[in-house]
């Protein structure tokens, strides 16, 4: 990052776009997944941010917390944005296993993301999906840069250890 540059930060269920070459779209992601879409012909890129792979039957299908709507939206405004569908490429993030014996949504989270790319057919030129890490990431969306830096996980936090050997007995 140079001095000038100016950070966004996505939060859970917000996406940003920009053609800027001093933007740097930043998030933070556990089991989330945050797709980085860019069009290296127009220098023009977004960042999403998801935390559920799909919506219940009870919840609109417009609510950008879930996969299919955070990737449709930040596909639609970059094409608003003069951006071009057949030269858009992807980069996904995110998708961590974070809590050992609960249901693995981050996993379920990136198979959403890559079943919309594969649907929708813009290629995923990069990916940093799974594992146990939460993540921090770095989007040059003008240039399609991006950064990752694995974060420890709080190994004094119940929660995230793995769970007891068979016959074991866990104190904390």
């Amino acid at each position: 990052m140079t001095p000038t540059d100016v950070t966004v930060h996505i939060i859970q269920g917000e996406n940003a776009i920009s053609e800027s070459k001093e933007t740097v779209l930043t998030t933070v992601l556990g089991s989330c997944v945050s797709a980085c879409l860019f069009d290296p012909q127009r220098q023009i890129g977004g960042m999403n941010h998801f935390l559920l792979p799909e919506s219940g039957a009870d919840q609109g299908t417009s609510d950008l917390r879930y996969a299919s709507a955070a990737m449709e939206r930040l596909v639609n405004a970059l094409l608003k944005a003069g951006a071009t569908r057949s030269h858009l490429r992807a980069k996904l993030f995110g998708g961590a296993s974070m809590m050992a014996g609960l249901p693995d949504i981050g996993r379920r989270n990136g198979e959403a993301a890559l079943n919309f790319l594969k649907t929708e057919g813009i290629p995923c030129v990069s990916m940093s999906l799974g594992g146990h890490a939460a993540r921090r990431v770095r989007f040059w969306p003008a240039s399609g840069r991006a950064l990752q830096l694995l974060l420890a996980p709080d190994t004094s936090d119940p929660a995230v250890r793995s769970p007891p050997k068979p016959g074991g007995v866990e104190l904390f």
